[in-house]
């Protein structure tokens, strides 16, 4: 396994050396590295230690998303800046740990890992596996937020996963301050189990920074604020 690992490895470094605006070149780059995370990501269950999925890596496997209806799979990675994100969706760390109590927020890019939050709609099944532990939640609300004017709080005691991505989907310059936001809470009912108070406030923190941690990919800056 790692010598096919190393090609692997390899060919994504060279995928990384082809020009920006070619069409394909988010999708492959994106394509290739979940390969190789769920390699790290399984290491990381066997091992109990961090993984990083390449040599040069800064972040590692975190979490593994799951939407069985849209047939979605996805490994999560550990930070959320635009780097991480080239690579898969990424956990903000300063909110509570994949599948743990209090509000986790996981963000990706529009038009490659969370281009599927476009098909999710309220009810349906989301699985969320971390380490020791995995979390069955229910998709309570899509909102599409501004991130001008609300941004989210989780100084909160409240139990929720907050999936973000910009705004439109289709939108052919990055940059905007528009957000797409599914709110899923835990169990089996998809009855709001936290209140849009104690997700999101105007109070929260500056745009640079939840808890200090949160940063975005380069079209997603600073945490979303929330409109009624």
């Amino acid at each position: 396994m790692a010598q096919p690992s190393r090609r692997l490895a390899l060919l994504l470094a060279l995928c990384a050396c082809m020009p920006l605006g070619h069409a394909s070149y988010m999708q492959a780059k994106a394509g290739l590295a979940q390969v190789l995370l769920r390699q790290a990501w399984q290491r990381h269950l066997e091992s109990g230690d961090a993984a990083r999925p390449w040599p040069w890596a800064d972040m590692s496997p975190v979490a593994r998303l799951r939407v069985a209806r849209l047939g979605v799979d996805e490994i999560v990675l550990s930070g959320d800046s635009g780097r991480t994100l080239a690579f898969g969706p990424g956990w903000a760390e300063s909110s509570a740990p994949p599948a743990s109590s209090g509000l986790s927020v996981i963000s990706a890019h529009r038009d490659t890992h969370f281009a599927f939050l476009r098909q999710l709609s309220v009810g349906d099944a989301i699985t969320l596996d971390a380490m020791h532990e995995a979390e069955d939640y229910r998709v309570a609300s899509i909102r599409i937020v501004d991130a001008r004017h609300e941004r989210i709080e989780t100084a909160t005691a409240a139990d929720a996963l907050l999936l973000v991505t910009c705004y439109p989907f289709d939108a052919l310059d990055p940059g905007g301050p528009l957000r797409y936001v599914v709110t899923a809470v835990p169990g089996r009912s998809a009855q709001p189990a936290v209140t849009q108070a104690q997700a999101f406030g105007a109070s929260s923190l500056s745009s640079s920074s939840i808890g200090g941690a949160w940063s975005g990919p380069p079209d997603m800056p600073g945490p979303p604020r929330m409109p009624g």
